[in-house]
């Protein structure tokens, strides 16, 4: 009796054992625990005021049936939807017609330039042509990709820097149009970084490595920014909007301190909500301080992830979660913005810095 008593209790031991040696078996990519946190607030599909995304990509709108997007737009209250992706030529000309046709106030398109061929003999005087061609056809600002600084380059070959003298003519005559220049430099800065414990994207480059990069790879991110902040400083009359917050929204201070000395820069918020939202107070007062000089942007067209952005901006609610794990796996916190500076964040100053936008669509004072 004894001796099967120590070999039940002998069983029961291995197998708790071997239960808790499974259960402690997972990658950190897999660990996702449910908060137990019981806390007031619910989520907000809905924003609070008619707002611009001044950060969107849609790569099909020349053709699409535009009808699908106006559905998702009117149940979040996006009044104008900024499709940055217009390319120039004929597409821009295509995309303009179907806007104008179906839906004219409620889109926006910017034109890109072609970086292809900086060097040649006709290359400045091709692309200010063309890109006069695309406003005249309807085209708003321009959007500059992160190519520009990392893979664009010239015709011997070489990196071609954001802040190249052969480009300074494309900034001058945004300015002379009285057209935005949206432009995204590098990425995050963890990117650059070693990638060990202390690095917060590791589950990022750990799931996607190919984002990763070294300090010749194939610049530092040091420099790359600099080359943005130079244009922006070479070009007063030019209006920058720094995609991303200029990947300084992990250091509001830093921004503060760029905004004052660059006047004519703005950032838009697309996909750093999360690093707002883990700052709520110190983010309330940027907002608040800096409100002439923020838009609102999403970046990736995903209708799910953008009522993240609304409770974070809106509301005072504690500890919810974010939407991709990868981005951020900590939770969010509300900023709990006045109403005033909501609606500048919302639409106000995107209707200052892009032309012709339908103010009628917004509430007036």
């Amino acid at each position: 009796m004894i001796r099967s008593f120590k070999t039940f209790l002998f069983v029961l031991l291995f197998a708790s054992c071997s239960f808790n040696q499974n259960a402690q078996e997972m990658d950190f990519e897999e660990y996702n625990p449910t908060s137990t946190l019981v806390v007031p607030g619910k989520e907000i599909t809905k924003a609070k005021f008619p707002f611009i995304d001044v950060h969107s990509h849609q790569f099909r709108m020349a053709t699409q049936d535009l009808s699908d997007l106006i559905e998702d737009m009117d149940e979040m209250n996006m009044a104008i939807m900024v499709n940055l992706s217009g390319g120039s030529g004929d597409k821009i000309k295509n995309i303009v017609a179907n806007i104008n046709e179906h839906y004219p106030n409620r889109f926006v398109v910017f034109a890109n330039v072609d970086f292809d061929g900086v060097g040649s003999e006709d290359w400045t005087e091709n692309a200010l042509k063309q890109l006069e061609i695309d406003v005249a056809r309807g085209a708003k600002g321009l959007k500059v990709y992160k190519s520009l600084g990392l893979r664009n380059k010239d015709i011997e070959g070489k990196r071609l820097a954001i802040d190249d003298e052969r480009l300074d003519p494309i900034w001058a005559k945004c300015g002379e149009l009285n057209i935005p220049v949206l432009i995204h430099a590098a990425d995050p800065k963890s990117f650059w970084d070693p990638m060990d414990a202390k690095n917060e994207r590791w589950l990022e480059l750990k799931t996607r490595p190919n984002r990763k990069r070294s300090a010749t790879n194939p610049a530092s991110w040091e420099q790359i920014i600099a080359e943005q902040h130079h244009i922006f400083k070479k070009h007063p009359n030019t209006n920058f909007i720094n995609a991303h917050m200029g990947w300084f929204a992990n250091d509001l201070g830093k921004l503060g301190d760029l905004l004052e000395e660059m006047p004519n820069m703005y950032v838009g918020i697309g996909a750093i909500i999360a690093e707002l939202g883990r700052q709520p107070r110190n983010a309330h007062a940027f907002f608040v301080k800096y409100q002439d000089r923020i838009l609102f942007g999403k970046d990736s067209w995903q209708p799910k992830e953008f009522p993240t952005s609304f409770r974070v901006l809106e509301s005072k609610d504690e500890y919810f979660p974010y939407y991709k794990k990868y981005h951020a796996f900590w939770a969010m916190y509300g900023l709990d913005l006045p109403d005033d500076v909501l609606q500048k964040v919302y639409y106000k100053n995107a209707l200052k810095l892009i032309p012709s936008l339908d103010a009628s669509l917004f509430p007036t004072d």
